[in-house]
């Protein structure tokens, strides 16, 4: 502190106020820089980058998995301790309301997942929620699907109507993107948009089982719910939209380029969604 200040402040004034001999500043001065020290300091440069081009969404695990990716040996705790030191932390988290109208006299499908969310095979198991995003035109309705063998978001749409309609548009480009054999299981809350005639004739058709979060259980989806957390504390919470079209650009920035390619998954050992994917088709 007082190599740094010194152009401000006399040495002799701020080692009477720190409490430090002149003699042992300018010791300092000339001892030799430990190789400790500047391997702390490129580590905490190339964590500020890393944190930087996370748009500070990350935090200590996922860049130490980033580090190590790039061939740097270092450990969390490391991280961490260097993060602290700097303030460098990622965003904190906010709650958010839930979209659910569980109110309505509509068939209930039975829970075929009972809360277990790894399934040994891509497109066995996909989930499914919609969320809502504030922008100045008013809302944006967020409809997503997930596939919980990697967490890749692999179908989502927008509208400002949160209705049947916008969750079929979200499970037909799944099923074109996707192509899942007859052992898909689509799972949801029990909201009218998921109970409709229409979505369950189209589940039929493609021969997918549908199924329901066990009612008032809020971690019966707790994928979804976890992937809304991050959309929202990572990019939303910090975001003012003038449109629906500036949200709807944003969204497909944070969810198409980055989440499912780049962001580093703690349930897929600090592996992309995508990179997951490829990793176990390569395996």
């Amino acid at each position: 502190m007082i190599k740094k200040e010194q152009s401000n402040y006399g040495v002799t004034m701020m080692s009477e106020v720190l409490e430090v001999s002149r003699s042992s500043f300018y010791a300092w001065l000339r001892r030799p820089v430990s190789q400790l020290e500047k391997e702390n300091a490129y580590l905490t440069e190339r964590i500020r980058v890393i944190h930087a081009q996370s748009k500070q969404r990350y935090g200590s695990p996922r860049i130490t998995a980033e580090l190590r990716d790039t061939g740097f040996k270092c450990g969390k705790n490391r991280v961490a301790k260097l993060m602290k030191r700097q303030g460098i932390s990622a965003r904190a988290r906010k709650r958010f309301k839930r979209t659910t109208n569980s109110n309505h006299k509509l068939p209930v499908a039975s829970n075929l997942v009972g809360m277990q969310f790894n399934p040994e095979k891509k497109n066995s198991l996909w989930a499914t929620d919609i969320t809502y995003i504030r922008t100045r035109e008013g809302w944006l309705y967020l409809s997503v699907m997930l596939d919980l063998y990697s967490r890749a978001v692999i179908s989502w749409n927008v509208d400002k109507y949160m209705d049947e309609n916008l969750v079929m548009r979200t499970l037909e480009k799944a099923i074109r993107d996707r192509k899942p054999n007859d052992e898909l299981i689509l799972h949801s809350d029990r909201g009218s948009q998921y109970a409709s005639l229409k979505l369950r004739n189209m589940m039929k058709e493609n021969n997918i089982q549908q199924s329901m979060s066990s009612k008032g259980n809020c971690y019966d989806n707790a994928p979804v719910e976890s992937f809304f957390s991050t959309l929202k504390r990572e990019l939303v919470y910090r975001t003012s939209y003038k449109t629906r079209e500036e949200a709807r650009q944003s969204l497909f920035e944070f969810i198409e380029l980055f989440y499912n390619r780049k962001r580093r998954h703690s349930t897929l050992n600090y592996v992309s969604p995508f990179q997951f994917e490829n990793n176990q088709k390569h395996a």
